[in-house]
């Protein structure tokens, strides 16, 4: 946590994915049932926390803008994907004691 602010997190991690299968945040943004208003707050968080800049954006011509995630970003969002497989990874065993409560 910094300032209050949680600089990366599983939804900003989807985030960076959508972004970077659509080429835009505001396409992005559809695809997560987000506002583009929420996207674009998000991104600006990011971007503003770590010492690069995960997303980059661009003016287009007739076709619009767009935007990318930048290597910086992937970084980011690989390191965050990797410490989420090796959380799942050590509740593993608790998580199925968990299902021998359930019903049948």
């Amino acid at each position: 946590m910094v300032d209050q602010e949680i600089a990366f997190g599983p939804g900003k991690a989807d985030l960076l994915e959508a972004i970077q299968a659509t080429g835009s945040i505001s396409q992005a943004a559809k695809k997560m049932n987000m506002s583009y208003r929420r996207a674009w707050q998000l991104v600006e968080t990011m971007n503003q926390l770590y010492a690069s800049a995960l997303v980059e954006t661009y003016k287009g011509g007739e076709s619009g803008g767009g935007a990318i995630v930048t290597a910086f970003g992937f970084d980011i969002l690989k390191q965050f994907r990797y410490m989420e497989q090796k959380a799942l990874a050590a509740i593993e065993a608790d998580f199925q004691q968990l299902s021998g409560y359930l019903k049948p």
